[in-house]
């Protein structure tokens, strides 16, 4: 038995026995999905406090109806555990939901007047940041510069990302605040874009960005903790009761731990700190997965390569729109025997390892890392992961289950992807992009997640992705490499035991079953029964996290404020008897 199974023991040992005993909601007339083999459907949940107390069919799980107990009648909606989001940027999603909306500019003009207006609304001298914005939306899919932004942000500092991170646009006024001219040397692991001239276009890729990040004022713990509140009510509309944030900085994280104390937090957290950093977590004696229920740390994010949208992915062959490159190594694979000397320092202390890897040449760097590692330290369950495995050498995939690697992924990516990777990579390299089939035919475990603020946090559009393949322009309506498509409970078993299984959490969460948490993600449709393409249309129609209703058209019995907060108690709920 695990120290938090006893301690949950523990505690509800010294309740009065009435107490324990004690549903406390009731859903009925339902069809859930509650990826317990033994139980694969039922009809009916029972809710005691915040776990699971019993599954069966209405009539059974009725019978534990008591004077106070809350009813749902779900009226044959689908119901599935609630989904855990295995790789996100918690913080910076809900800072960019306050931020310029550049993701669906259409052209550069669009991107130009959207930031323009939003800057008219922002003190004079504050920073811009976020953005989103995809420059693979115009045409021509050329990249922007800070000529062309410089007029209509001359008093304020810009700084907005590509939607996947691996690279920014500065204006004028940021790179003269972090000194960054003409003069400025190249950075290992990154990119400073250049005219004909050698002046810097405003454009810097992966590392370099460091350059502009280092002189931006750092977030107040206000300021981180209103992000927070604004993401996790994102993340309950989507049915999201867990995440895994790749990126949580030591402010982000005791942000958590204070929202947590206050009762506040709606959503699990399992946080990540940086890989060059592991000997902080070592050196106070932290092992993977340490915490509770609510919070927990141990995991360590590392990086290998960039992205294929800035053509900083690292491949063995050239790109060929742009074959004087193949990418290039991050700032860590800069270093491979330093990079190294982290995995297998952290590994031997105990700590959970995750590296992003993009193009083919990074996973089979990386995967070499992991096998060393397993060869000198021997067998453990250690469920290294390697983080998006995009792009893979048809030999490299079997490697996945034969070391236990977990292929955390994100199948939104896919259909976004699809639209143009080709251009980059061709079609025959193509065919072993997204390989979720393919990873999953040799028996490895795949994480679901979305890399949110990269890409939307709607776990039913990556289940729709991982199904489909139907890439976003609409041009592929039989798939994108129809072959790499799965199932839908395949793609739902990724998103809820296999994100629990990469967390060490699988005992606690992922299914629905006596015991374990009760988080629930209630569906407008039947995505298991519906045309796959039918699948993106449909919505959450309700979130239980920690046995409450937290999303719905059911008033919770609890108010809240304008972020999604759940306050205090109120009357009581209408539609619920």
């Amino acid at each position: 038995m695990s120290f938090r199974a006893a301690a949950v023991l523990l505690a509800t040992a010294f309740l009065p026995l009435q107490a324990q005993n004690a549903v406390t909601l009731i859903l009925v007339n339902g069809k859930i999905w509650t990826e317990n083999p033994r139980q694969k459907e039922a009809e009916a949940v029972a809710i005691r406090g915040n776990r699971i107390a019993a599954v069966g069919s209405t009539a059974e799980i009725s019978r534990m109806k008591g004077p106070s107990v809350r009813v749902v009648d779900l009226e044959g909606k689908r119901v599935v555990p609630g989904f855990n989001d295995a790789h996100v940027h918690f913080y910076s999603g809900g800072s960019d939901l306050a931020g310029p909306q550049l993701r669906y500019a259409k052209s550069q003009q669009e991107f130009r007047d959207t930031l323009a207006e939003f800057a008219e609304t922002q003190p004079k001298g504050r920073w811009i940041t976020g953005g989103n914005w995809d420059h693979e939306n115009w045409r021509p899919a050329a990249l922007p510069t800070r000529q062309l932004i410089d007029a209509v942000t001359k008093d304020w500092p810009v700084f907005v990302n590509r939607l996947d991170g691996h690279m920014s646009l500065a204006n004028s006024v940021a790179l003269k605040l972090a000194h960054v001219d003409k003069s400025t040397k190249d950075v290992p692991g990154g990119v400073i874009v250049r005219d004909s001239g050698g002046n810097p276009t405003g454009i810097l890729k992966d590392a370099a960005q460091d350059l502009v990040n280092r002189v931006m004022p750092p977030p107040s713990a206000d300021q981180i903790r209103t992000a927070v509140l604004a993401a996790q009510a994102y993340a309950n509309a989507q049915g999201v009761t867990s995440v895994q944030d790749m990126s949580a900085a030591p402010d982000v994280f005791r942000v958590y731990q204070k929202m947590m104390h206050g009762g506040e937090l709606r959503v699990r957290i399992s946080g990540h700190q940086p890989l060059p950093d592991w000997k902080r977590l070592a050196d106070i004696g932290l092992l993977a997965d340490f915490g509770n229920d609510e919070l927990h740390i141990g995991g360590l994010k590392g990086f290998a390569d960039g992205s294929l949208g800035s053509s900083t992915a690292l491949f063995f062959q050239p790109y060929l729109d742009a074959p004087n490159t193949s990418g290039i190594p991050s700032a860590e694979l800069a270093d491979p025997e330093q990079m190294f000397h982290n995995v297998e320092q952290a590994d031997a202390d105990g700590l959970q390892v995750a590296i992003h890897a993009i193009g083919d040449k990074a996973n089979h760097i990386i995967l070499g890392f992991y096998e060393k590692v397993e060869h000198e330290h021997g067998l453990r369950d250690r469920r290294f992961r390697i983080e998006h495995a995009q792009h893979l050498l048809a030999a490299d995939i079997p490697r996945f289950a034969q070391l236990h690697v977990i292929a955390s992924m994100q199948p939104y990516h896919c259909i976004d992807d699809g639209r143009w990777a080709e251009k980059r990579i061709g079609p025959e390299r193509a065919k072993t992009t997204y390989a979720f089939r393919s990873l999953l035919d040799a028996g490895t475990t795949l994480a679901f997640g979305s890399d949110w603020d990269v890409a939307p946090m709607k776990p039913i559009l990556g289940i729709y992705a991982a199904v489909t393949r139907r890439t976003l322009d609409g041009k592929h309506p039989d798939g994108w490499v129809p072959e790499q498509k799965i199932t839908v409970a395949e793609a739902v078993h990724a998103y809820t035991v296999g994100s629990a299984y990469a967390s060490f959490e699988e005992n606690s969460k992922g299914s629905i079953e006596p015991g374990k948490l009760a988080d629930l993600a209630v569906l407008s449709d039947d995505i298991f029964a519906i045309d796959p393409v039918k699948i993106a249309g449909t919505k959450v129609y309700m979130t239980i996290f920690d046995g409450r209703i937290v999303f719905g058209p059911i008033p919770s019995p609890y108010q809240r404020d304008s972020s999604g907060l759940l306050l205090r108690p109120a009357g009581p709920e209408s539609g619920v008897r």
